[in-house]
């Protein structure tokens, strides 16, 4: 018999580096040359953000941080050990990582073979760790065995398509010799302790930056470059919570135990215009964090894209299928943590179904 597990984490890249560099987006900004003058004063800045910052730049905030954040990966990843699934479908964003010019899929499912990746040798783009020193000090030689359910894989797609929703698929990496960092840094840090994560995955990229997965290469611009040409863009909220809904009935119709990991932060500091671009939309997300502690799905499902762009939550839409899922399965989460943060480019959430 079918038997679903709900899980929310982040994939925040600088949580794989040390405490020290853990506020560089935030000083990045500070010495662009776009951002107006007066914002450099903290005098402008909201309160939250000075206590962060602080004296010593955020080193103190980053521990507390990590630690606020620690504590949620190994709840979620003690839920994913007890329910021992035979397999994880993850949903994450591509950021012209794997997906580029050649083709942006809205959706896509990854039914590769079993690779073995190198987190550090590969973290390039917009994981933004090449070269970096990482927090479990593991070298460019140091490597992880990931297994793909790739026939469980191809049973969906079969399932979403003969539903009429068109999903693509691929059997081979195109762009990455491994896998986008919204899929890799959730394997790394729900194993944590380096326990190992043993269990078959399902990563299904969703096409999160939109008008800026081309254009902006899914990263970090200065505010002196804000005129380049947009992509098309992403698909709305309601049809990445559609696609959560029919992949809770693909898997409640199934023999499998199946856990369904949602993985991305939430507001971006760094895709934020109207704060130019310092701190996160963290009013926004409150809201949605409440309604996703009340089992407000609606409310999750009518938020409109553009609201999605102006509090800068493109990496929301990683979270409407495990809403849209955990809404057909009559589902309110089971535990929740809020990390709120100004400084450390996005509050996380974590979430156990």
């Amino acid at each position: 018999m079918a038997e679903i597990l709900g899980i929310g984490v982040s994939h925040y890249p600088p949580f794989s580096g040390t405490d020290e560099n853990m506020a560089d987006v935030f000083r990045n900004r500070l010495r662009d040359p776009g951002l107006p003058k007066e914002k450099l004063d903290p005098a402008a800045w909201p309160e939250e953000l000075r206590t962060e910052f602080a004296d010593d730049e955020g080193l103190a905030s980053a521990k507390i941080h990590r630690e606020s954040m620690v504590e949620g990966f190994r709840k979620c990843m003690a839920a994913i050990r007890d329910f021992n699934p035979d397999f994880c479908i993850i949903w994450g964003d591509d950021q012209y990582e794997n997906f580029k010019e050649s083709i942006i899929p809205p959706f896509c499912v990854l039914a590769y073979d079993d690779m073995t990746v190198k987190p550090w040798a590969q973290a390039q783009d917009s994981s933004d760790m090449t070269g970096k020193p990482n927090y479990w000090n593991e070298g460019n030689d140091y490597s992880i065995d990931i297994k793909f359910a790739k026939q469980p894989a191809k049973e969906l797609v079969s399932f979403l398509l003969q539903r009429d929703f068109d999903v693509s698929y691929a059997y081979e990496p195109l762009n990455h010799p491994g896998i986008a960092h919204a899929f890799l840094n959730a394997i790394l840090y729900l194993d944590f302790d380096r326990e190992g994560f043993s269990f078959p995955i399902i990563p299904m990229p969703i096409n999160c930056y939109g008008e800026r997965v081309i254009s902006y290469r899914g990263f970090i611009s200065s505010l002196n470059d804000m005129d380049r040409e947009l992509d098309p863009p992403s698909p709305s909220p309601a049809r990445c919570f559609d696609l959560g809904t029919l992949v809770a009935k693909f898997c409640s119709e199934s023999p499998y135990r199946v856990a369904l990991i949602a993985s991305s932060s939430w507001s971006h500091a760094f895709l934020c215009d109207k704060t130019h671009r310092m701190y996160p939309d963290v009013p926004f997300d409150r809201k949605m964090y409440k309604a996703l502690q009340e089992g407000d799905y609606e409310r999750w499902r009518n938020t409109t894209l553009d609201e999605i762009t102006d509090s800068a939550n493109q990496e929301m839409l990683n979270w409407m299928p495990l809403a849209g899922a955990m809404n057909h399965l009559g589902r309110k989460p089971q535990w929740t943590d809020f990390v709120e943060t100004y400084l450390f480019n996005s509050s996380k959430v974590a979430a156990i179904f």
